[in-house]
């Protein structure tokens, strides 16, 4: 037992960890990290979600319920760093980011147990539904949660082995069922409060929006082309697709009509049919090895899941180079995406993972 920091959205989930925790004879202090941006009170109390100020309300009644030490620790710096800005600089690439991957490898981590470990606690915790794991080889891993319809480890691919060695999961052994019968009878006061959905900084959704007013200098208008470069019409920046769309590209080609690749560099966007959104490969870099240390140029069958609601296919993936990895999937996957993640898992176990190129 030690002391452990747990993250507090002010949901269910992390409150009910708080709780499991102090069953487990832990010394507990809840945190919200801070994170949103906006100064003025009515945006902030609007905006909610995880970093507003209903969500530091709701933790604060948690937290006096469960009798536990609660504090809000400020992140924003942090968070506009390696999230905001890395979402915007993707999306003007002509990528497409995940950026609660982002957020949680360097601000809900790293930032996170940083400043934890300087308080003197022993772990951080969170309401994930995942779990890790010491393997036999010494090595630390992400098991999936024994909830297959929430398990978050996806977005966890990127988490080191210093961080993971002083993360604690309590909720990942648990359905959202039981998470939620638990706070009812606990009586926490979020006990029916609804899960987040949307990017909790654009919560009307505009992304595009968004970034204009983060940016500023945004790339304008250009040529539809399809995969044989001819001119199908004019797109309104490349800022507004992803690779897989099909709504809202104003074509009228006759066909259903779907974005099949961004090309920055030209200001192009790449339409094809449903058929072209479909391939057997990917490359990868970036990689973060979590349940083994590395290929060791040795191609290795894994289950590959392409984005947070694939189900996942299996494919074999092999080193290609200084920092590369290349997957080859036994049947096409659709929608492979440059900018997401792709994540490796060998039964229920993370062996590692990447971002698409």
């Amino acid at each position: 037992m030690g002391k452990v920091v747990v993250g507090m959205s002010g949901g269910v989930d992390s409150s009910v960890a708080a709780w499991l925790l102090q069953q487990q004879g832990h010394d507990v202090i809840g945190v919200t990290m801070q994170i949103w941006q906006d100064e003025e009170p009515e945006q902030l109390e609007e905006n909610g979600g995880c970093c507003g100020l209903r969500a530091v309300e709701d933790a604060r009644k948690v937290a006096g319920k469960l009798g536990i030490p609660y504090y809000v620790m400020n992140f924003k710096k942090e968070f506009k760093e390696k999230v905001m800005d890395y979402f915007v600089e993707e999306y003007v690439c002509g990528r497409t980011p995940n950026p609660c991957i982002a957020c949680n490898r360097f601000v809900k981590w790293e930032a996170l147990l940083t400043r934890s470990m300087g308080l003197g606690a022993d772990f951080i915790a969170t309401g994930h539904y995942a779990r890790t794991e010491r393997l036999k080889s010494g090595r630390f891993a992400l098991r999936v949660s024994a909830t297959a319809a929430k398990d978050q480890t996806y977005a966890l691919y990127s988490l080191t082995q210093e961080q993971l060695s002083r993360t604690l999961m309590p909720v990942g052994a648990y359905t959202k069922e039981e998470i939620r019968k638990l706070a009812q009878r606990l009586e926490l006061p979020v006990a029916h409060k609804a899960d987040s959905q949307e990017i909790c900084f654009i919560p009307d959704h505009d992304y595009a929006g968004f970034i204009r007013r983060e940016r500023g200098q945004v790339p304008g208008p250009g040529d539809f082309v399809d995969t044989e470069g001819n001119v199908l019409g004019r797109h309104r920046g490349i800022i507004h697709y992803t690779v897989g769309q099909r709504k809202g590209l104003n074509l009228s080609l006759g066909r259903p009509a779907f974005v099949v690749a961004i090309r920055p560099d030209t200001n192009e966007v790449v339409i094809g049919t449903g058929k072209e959104v479909f391939t057997d490969r990917l490359v990868c870099d970036k990689l973060n090895w979590m349940a083994i240390d590395g290929l060791h140029g040795q191609e290795q069958r894994v289950l590959a899941k392409i984005r947070y609601s694939h189900r996942g296919a299996f494919c074999r993936i092999r080193e290609t180079g200084t920092g590369q990895v290349e997957c080859r999937f036994e049947e096409p996957v659709r929608a492979v995406t440059p900018g997401q993640a792709v994540v490796f898992y060998e039964g229920d176990y993370v062996i590692g993972g990447g971002t698409i190129r």
